[in-house]
């Protein structure tokens, strides 16, 4: 599943490579700026490394990979969203996007579904990466 709910939508946020707890763009934006942090998967997408941070790609729904489901501090939710589309080079509708922010279902390692925005690689860098990239065994950037 993959949509674009309305940007008053307060969605956590599933967070798979520098923005994961102990990274340093997590210690830099969301650190002391989040109310709850758990281990997650999100199927359907490939991981691929990229030059000091991964790129997440759609893929069969039998990949995996894994990362964190971040919720933010709700009194900070507006600024904290749009400092992470800033970070991840996305502005709604610009084709110049380095990543989309995109609804899915996310895994926690508690149970349950999550809904969540994820960062996955725009289109036309999918299609690079998908050609020409170094896909990232496992699913996990960490490891």
């Amino acid at each position: 599943m993959s949509s674009q709910p309305g940007a008053a939508e307060r969605l956590p946020v599933f967070v798979y490579g520098t923005l994961r707890p102990g990274q340093g763009n997590h210690a830099r934006l969301l650190r002391g700026r989040t109310t709850a942090e758990e281990p997650a998967r999100l199927r359907g997408a490939q991981l691929y490394a990229g030059p000091g941070y991964p790129y997440a790609v759609t893929a069969p729904a039998e990949s995996v990979i894994r990362g964190d489901l971040v919720t933010l501090a709700p009194a900070r939710y507006a600024e904290l969203l749009a400092a992470l589309d800033e970070l991840e080079g996305y502005a709604p509708g610009d084709p110049r996007n380095l990543y989309e922010r995109v609804a899915r279902e996310v895994l926690p390692d508690g149970g349950g579904t999550v809904r969540a925005w994820v960062y996955l690689a725009a289109d036309r860098l999918a299609r690079r990466l998908r050609d020409d990239g170094t896909s990232l065994p496992g699913g996990d950037w960490l490891c």
